[in-house]
This record gives C-alpha cells, structure tokens and sequence, in this order.
C-alpha cells in the first residue's frame, strides 16, 4: 500500500483547524493543536500563504484561511449545480438528437468533461466524464473560448495543435471562429479534432450572464451533417438544451 505524504497529511489538518473554532489563530496555537514543532508548522504555513490557501494579518500576525480556497470551493459548487440542473434537459436532448451528449467547463487550459449522456441505442459505449478535450478544435472548447475571457486568453496563449487537416490553429483564423460562434450563438467541430466525428455545442450562462459551461452532441459525421452542412433541428436542439439549463441556473429569457 502506498505511504500518505506527511506534509500534505499535516497541510490539510491546518487547514481544517483554521477552518473551525477562532476565525485567526496564532502560529504557537497551530503548531501545539497539531503537535508540530514551530519551524514544520511555520514552513508549511508559509507554502499555503504563497499559494493563496492562507493569510495572514498583518497586524496581530495570526492565520486565517485565504481567499484561493473561496475561489476553489465555489468552483466546485458552480460545476456540481451546473451538473445537477443539465441532468433532465441532457437526457431529452440525448433522446430527441439520438447523439451522445457531453457538458463542459473550462479547467487547466482545456474542457473538463463533468457529464456525459450516451447515445440512446445498443451500441458499446465509454463513459467520458472526467476527460480533458482541447479548447480550440472541439464544439465544447470553441464555445468556451468564445464566451469565458479567462478561457479565450488561454487558447490563445496555449500551443493549439493540429489534430486533422480541417483543424483551425492560426490565430487569425482562429478569432475568425471565435467571432462567428459569438455571431450564431453555437460552435461546431466537423472533423478537426476526429476524423469522422461532428460536434455542435452551444454555451451555457448563470444568472449573472456569465459563461459557466457548454453543452453539445457528438457523433458521426454522416448522423451529424446532410449535404456537408450540420442539420439545423440539431443545432436548433442543442441550443435550446442550453438555454434551458441557463434559465434553471437564473440566467432569464435571452
């Protein structure tokens, strides 16, 4: 069986222990509540201060939890309420599309997938849910990286690799694609991240407006397409998914 790490073991018990009781506690009450010596107690503290778990005032000197541990915990509430309120409305759209059906959020420079609905038929299929897709070749990252700044400035930032011959990577072009999924209001992938795969994706918004997520269907291209052009009743139903997960999540009418 492999060893816990000791000092992330005696990190996270600092941070439970500031978490209750006293909203500041001193570096002598810390280091005696979890029987550290001053120094380990110190040492660690200050790794957490860096990276924004911790603060500490500068006044008295004592400890309080940081604000990077707001930012993390609201997060993860934002992602699991985005979850919980797409439930219903991914299911009638895996059943009215008769595509498999993907829910994404930004996280680490690309699209986390945090649900996935299977295609409604017989056939083999994998669950993707905690799969990383690329924010500039996939219906999902296009969408995001048209509407979150903070994604937008990673793709571009970001080495956008070229996965088939219709995958977009100058930047140029690629604000070109950015503009016009903000023009339309949905993205699409045919072919530029899986040969023989099309995606359409449409974003979805809280209640302050704000881009938390998108939702689309993905599929083979010949399910997807007719004629070379991406069937308008599904991308009628992926955007009315959206729309109507935004609307549980108090986005309003838009």
């Amino acid at each position: 069986m492999a060893r816990n790490i000791q000092s992330l073991e005696r990190a996270a018990a600092m941070l439970r222990l500031l978490a209750g009781g006293e909203r500041q506690l001193g570096l002598s009450d810390i280091a005696s509540s979890l029987g550290l010596a001053k120094g380990t107690a110190h040492g660690i503290l200050r790794t957490l201060q860096q990276e924004g778990f911790v603060e500490q005032d500068s006044v008295s000197g004592r400890y309080q939890l940081g604000a990077e541990l707001l930012r993390l915990g609201t997060t993860y509430l934002d992602v699991h309420e985005l979850r919980a309120r797409a439930l219903v409305w991914t299911d009638d759209l895996a059943r009215s599309s008769g595509e498999s059906v993907y829910l994404g959020v930004l996280h680490q420079h690309g699209v986390l997938i945090v649900h996935h609905v299977f295609r409604p038929d017989d056939s083999r299929q994998v669950l993707e849910v905690g799969a990383m897709q690329p924010l500039h070749s996939t219906a999902l990252g296009k969408v995001l990286s048209a509407y979150d700044p903070v994604a937008h400035s990673e793709v571009l930032e970001a080495e956008r690799k070229t996965f088939t011959a219709r995958t977009t990577v100058e930047p140029e072009q690629f604000e070109g694609v950015l503009d016009l999924t903000r023009a339309r209001g949905y993205a699409d992938d045919v072919e530029e991240t899986w040969t023989g795969v099309a995606s359409v994706a449409a974003p979805i918004h809280n209640r302050r407006r704000m881009p938390v997520g998108a939702v689309g269907i993905t599929g083979a291209v010949e399910r997807i397409c007719r004629d070379g052009e991406l069937r308008p009743e599904l991308i009628a139903a992926v955007r009315d998914c959206a729309r109507a997960v935004s609307r549980d999540l108090g986005a309003g009418r838009f």
